[in-house]
């Protein structure tokens, strides 16, 4: 993690994304379960993800963005339910994020994205320590010399039929990032 923010710091910044260009950020977020699967469940997470700028703006008027495609690596991830604690990792290869063109410092964001979890006990309880992890993510960027984000997250924790029975977590999840856009190679 801190080679991530050193390698971070050593690298072109830019202002924005652009076209080319890349994505570097730390992230961390946490949250609590919502109805539509197992309830009284808390999650935390933290990773790191990479990024490629693959457009120039495009749509018309306040549509108008950019399409990024991101990869996550999540070393750490922590499941509160009420029979234990199941601590994971895991990998979101996908990840497609629609940074709108803005001026000034500040970009919202949608996004789309989804994973695999590996945990150390069930999730939820009784079902599979094997999970996948489609989410959506509605945030903003504001960027300065280096780029801080903030988005609120909607995550399904699922085995997608793996075991009998398949409740799934619903969680809705504040996260905070920090990182930086930097230049083509």
């Amino acid at each position: 993690m801190l080679l991530t923010i050193f390698l971070a710091t050593q690298m072109r910044a830019q202002d924005r994304p652009e076209e080319g260009g890349r994505e570097l950020q730390v992230w961390t977020g946490g949250g609590h379960s919502v109805p539509g699967g197992t309830s009284d469940t808390n999650v935390w997470n933290a990773g790191v993800r990479y990024g490629w700028i693959l457009t120039q703006p495009h749509l018309p008027g306040f549509l108008s963005g950019r399409f990024e495609l991101a990869v996550d690596a999540v070393p750490a991830f922590v499941v509160f339910q009420r029979a234990n604690t199941a601590y994971g990792a895991g990998v979101n290869p996908v990840g497609f994020k629609w940074i709108f063109a803005t001026r000034g410092h500040v970009a919202p964001f949608l996004e789309l994205n989804g994973g695999v979890l590996f945990t150390s006990h069930n999730v939820p309880t009784g079902t599979s320590t094997i999970n996948f992890t489609p989410g959506a993510a509605f945030g903003m960027y504001c960027f300065g010399d280096h780029t801080w984000s903030v988005d609120v997250r909607y995550l399904h924790i699922s085995n997608a039929g793996l075991t009998v029975p398949n409740p799934g977590v619903n969680t809705v999840e504040l996260r905070l990032g920090f990182g930086k856009f930097f230049g083509k190679k």
